[in-house]
């Protein structure tokens, strides 16, 4: 199916063709032809990058009455940024459409200038849903002459805590109207929104949850948790054009890895929660401009960046939900081209990784750390084919006889040399002495059960100390929350956390050796929501203990089967002794 197929308005087309739109994605091919000819619902279950936004905004634009100037159709999604491509997007769409406006609404810019793009006439609101019920209080965005919403990144929202928000927007839309609901995963939230506000809606989906993008390699990395900064400057050196985002659990280790970053030299810098929204588009535009080259990020700060050229995305951190990474290593490989997804790993992260391949249905090769030499090597033969191709400027001229005159005392391979130096000596005084990071235990094949053996044995990884606390999922534990308290009762946020395994009633947590005495200092008499914390160091059990427990095991269910076989015996007997009884009885009756 080709573009020029589909029964859209003669302008659409003329717009669409200017942006070089000739052949449909999948879900464009299976969302636009429906939207145009019914009313129904529909849910669109799509990863992000899959062309959305022509899903839906195509077949909105060619509905839209233009004589009209009130809002026909609201776009929910969770960010600025995406809020603002979306906009951008339909106007690129609708160019040709003189009287059709979209305006975007949302949180950190003046509202009034919002207002008065409301007031003036506009058919299509795309908003963040705190700016949009924020209007709708002012009485400024009235949403009772709505045809169609659309809740795009679904999912994300509510993720992001905008489920109540939600709620009262949609109550404030007419019961007679169409519903799309576009989201990359169907979570039960989701699912409640979908049955409480739509009515036997279509269902597309056209991405798996466990497929990964086809044009993405996926590798990883194993080293000890104190090296992964060391492993992700590596990465780094041995990619010399690398454009992509480093995701990270926290706030503060978004900042403490970009500030470690720009410290050596890298052109790099965070985006996070704390960022204001004037610093957050100054951080966006040179990362868009390719200015940064390496943007460090958490998961919730890189909500909606649409950026098709991503060479790589770097998982310094493996995130809680193993969907997360799918998302996160989607973020390139777009628009027809290569991407690497890689995972700094260390041995107690072997297993999960293991559970991401069973769900992308893909190997994850595992990598070894560059040594220094091997980064120098590569290093130098780049700076030479830079400089192999840098164009000669016809300026240069009148410069040279001062610059031989400065050169004269030098041979050709003196020359050479001086030059390399003066661009290359830092990474070789960097990695003069750097040393193999890769584990020792990691030779040719890395086995993937190695997290496994040693979280049932109890062992913490060499150099950290692995605690017990007495607080878990059923106190509404999370890992961010165990991490925060280590944080807020050291004073210290530069420990270095390394493992955290919460259970139901109890969780493990590992932390440098050398801050020991520091955490259990620190949770003495501390409390969390309402519960008083026990922290005390967890004492992996000895080879001796563990083969007793193992023998206890066998004996007990020796036991139990002896038991059993005497039972059944019993049984047996009794099943028997009432047969007999029986026998006779009906012999006296004869």
């Amino acid at each position: 199916m080709l573009f020029s197929e589909i029964n859209l308005k003669k302008e659409i087309q003329k717009a669409i063709n200017d942006l070089g739109f000739e052949k449909p994605t999948p879900i464009q091919k299976e969302t636009i032809p429906f939207l145009i000819d019914q009313e129904q619902d529909l849910i669109a279950l799509a990863q992000t990058g899959t062309g959305k936004t022509a899903a839906f905004g195509l077949p909105i634009i060619e509905k839209i009455d233009i004589n009209k100037n009130i809002p026909q159709a609201i776009i929910l999604c969770p960010t600025r940024e995406l809020c603002l491509q979306i906009t951008k997007d339909i106007e690129s769409y609708s160019k040709y459409i003189k009287k059709l406006k979209a305006t975007a609404v949302y949180g950190g810019a003046n509202i009034q200038s919002q207002i008065r793009s409301i007031s003036s006439g506009s058919q299509i609101i795309v908003g963040t849903p705190g700016r949009v019920i924020d209007l709708i209080k002012r009485k400024k965005l009235i949403l009772k002459h709505i045809d169609v919403v659309v809740l795009d990144e679904a999912d994300e929202m509510l993720n992001m805590g905008f489920k109540e928000d939600l709620d009262i927007i949609l109550a404030e839309t007419p019961e007679e109207k169409q519903t799309l609901l576009f989201s990359a995963t169907m979570p039960k939230e989701v699912m409640r929104i979908s049955e409480n506000y739509m009515f036997s809606p279509k269902k597309i989906e056209v991405a798996k949850r466990n497929e990964g993008a086809k044009n993405v390699e996926h590798h990883y990395y194993l080293v000890n948790a104190k090296d992964k900064y060391k492993a992700l400057r590596r990465i780094c050196d041995v990619n010399t054009n690398i454009y992509g985002i480093v995701f990270c659990r926290t706030r503060r280790e978004t900042k403490d890895i970009a500030n470690k970053l720009m410290q050596d030299g890298y052109n790099a810098d965070a985006l996070h929660g704390e960022l204001s929204q004037a610093q957050r588009d100054h951080v966006m535009n040179r990362f868009r401009k390719k200015n940064i080259q390496i943007l460090v990020a958490t998961d919730v700060a890189a909500r909606g960046l649409d950026i098709d050229n991503l060479s790589h995305v770097i998982n310094y951190n493996l995130p809680d939900d193993n969907e997360v990474y799918i998302h996160r290593s989607g973020r390139t490989g777009r628009a027809g081209n290569k991407g690497i997804s890689i995972i700094i790993a260390h041995s107690r992260e072997t297993r999960k990784i293991g559970f991401i391949e069973k769900m992308l249905k893909k190997e994850i090769t595992y990598q070894k750390v560059p040594s220094g030499e091997e980064i120098c090597e590569i290093q130098l033969l780049n700076m030479v084919d830079k400089v192999v191709k840098t164009e000669i400027s016809s300026q240069i001229e009148k410069y040279l006889p001062s610059v031989e005159e400065k050169f004269s005392h030098l041979n050709k391979e003196e020359l050479i040399k001086h030059f390399i130096s003066a661009e290359f000596n830092r990474f070789l005084l960097f990695y003069k002495n750097s040393n193999n990071i890769n584990l020792k235990e990691q030779k040719n094949k890395i086995e993937k059960n190695i997290s496994k053996n040693r979280n049932r044995n109890g062992h913490s990884e060499k150099g950290f100390t692995r605690f017990f606390i007495n607080i878990g999922r059923s106190n509404k534990l999370q890992t961010h929350n165990l991490i925060g308290m280590i944080n807020e009762f050291t004073k210290n946020r530069n420990l270095l956390v390394g493992k955290i395994d919460i259970f139901k009633n109890f969780s493990f947590f590992e932390v440098e050796e050398a801050h020991e005495n520091l955490i259990l200092k620190s949770f003495l008499r501390k409390e969390w929501n309402g519960e008083k914390l026990l922290v005390e160091k967890s004492k992996a059990p000895k080879e001796q203990d563990t083969k007793l427990k193992s023998a206890k095991k066998s004996r007990k269910r020796t036991s139990r089967k002896l038991t059993q076989n005497k039972r059944n015996s019993k049984s047996t007997k009794s099943v028997k002794g009432s047969f007999k009884e029986k026998f006779k009885r009906s012999k006296r009756r004869n």
